[in-house]
């Protein structure tokens, strides 16, 4: 493609879903000065983008003014105005966005959506019989959509730090931070409960911060019992908006994650991570973007993965795929990363 030109792209959740798109997006806009984007999303993930150059994000309440079928034609209305579009990024396939694909193409808007490998990812998690290979990365999955669309575009997959930010919490930063974002929307995800305080107490042996991150009445009354048993630790769960924690992350010197949108926050301001796999496997292609999979903690049992999301049941009962982590593994991986 040449001269000017605007992209609608859609991707409406998860959060690290949207998350993972930035990286992509910024390098696309890199590639392509002349290129413009309107991105549509929910309220919450507009963070994530503030200070991109050309690209105008929308914000979409799905819940309020945009909710069920007659929201979606009310939305199309309103992103024809901000046209016209030269093309159309579909970046989630499902109803809603595919809905838009086809009202957009009716009225002479060519798309291209997201291909998710499913039946590969049923190969990848069936037991017995599991085909274990690494499958292509979700945002390589996302750029394939723009390259379909006829735009070259070269991923660096490489981390990329920004600029510190104005701290919260202490005018000087004198030891080493870690941030822990232990809670997962799938249980399949999460590390112990009782194991991840394990984690923090061989932490809180050492002189650094710990900054516990979450969102859920649960996972805060959790964070605030260890702020109370632990002198390092901070809860920051309701204390701060998107952009300040995405502030506080930039600064982080490691953060510790599941495979869940902590990782992908982290990844997005460039912050090294140590991530716990259970159920879930980085081979289905959602390690954060830019991170190794030298910093990767997991347990190679042999029904390991048993699901692309971490929402199945576990087969056997037991969860062994996270109760096999010890704790001390995973916080030697992350003393190994801070200067003490």
């Amino acid at each position: 493609m040449t001269g000017k030109k605007h992209i609608l792209v859609m991707r409406f959740s998860a959060m690290g879903d949207v998350a993972m798109t930035v990286p992509v997006i910024k390098e696309l806009l890199q590639q392509h000065p002349d290129l413009k984007i309107t991105y549509v999303s929910r309220p919450a993930f507009a963070a994530f983008f503030e200070g991109i150059d050309r690209l105008q994000y929308v914000k979409a309440d799905f819940k309020a003014e945009y909710s069920g079928f007659t929201g979606t034609l009310k939305l199309f209305q309103y992103l024809k105005t901000l046209g016209p579009y030269n093309a159309l990024a579909n970046l989630h396939n499902n109803l809603r966005t595919n809905l838009l694909q086809a009202l957009f193409k009716l009225s002479g808007i060519s798309g291209q959506q997201i291909t998710k490998g499913r039946q590969e990812k049923k190969q990848l998690t069936r037991f017995p019989n599991k085909v274990l290979k690494q499958l292509r990365s979700t945002p390589e999955r996302y750029a394939d959509v723009f390259r379909q669309l006829g735009f070259s575009l070269t991923l660096s997959g490489k981390l990329s730090k920004s600029l510190p930010a104005v701290n919260t919490f202490a005018d000087t930063k004198n030891e080493p931070w870690i941030g822990i974002s232990p809670f997962a929307q799938h249980k399949g995800k999460i590390y112990p409960l009782g194991r991840m305080e394990q984690v923090i107490e061989t932490l809180n042996r050492s002189k650094m911060k710990i900054f516990v991150f979450g969102g859920l009445p649960y996972e805060k009354a959790i964070a605030d019992e260890w702020e109370q048993k632990y002198a390092s630790v901070t809860s920051v769960i309701n204390r701060m908006d998107m952009k300040q924690e995405l502030d506080l992350i930039t600064q982080l010197d490691v953060m510790l994650a599941m495979d869940s949108a902590g990782m992908h926050m982290a990844s997005l301001v460039g912050t090294p991570v140590v991530s716990v796999w259970g159920a879930t496997h980085h081979y289905a292609g959602f390690l954060g973007y830019g991170q190794t999979e030298d910093n990767i903690v997991a347990d190679d049992i042999a029904c390991r993965p048993c699901s692309v999301y971490g929402n199945k049941p576990c087969f056997r009962g037991d969860y062994a795929c996270l109760y096999n982590i010890h704790p001390q593994d995973i916080a030697s991986k992350l003393l190994a990363l801070v200067s003490l």
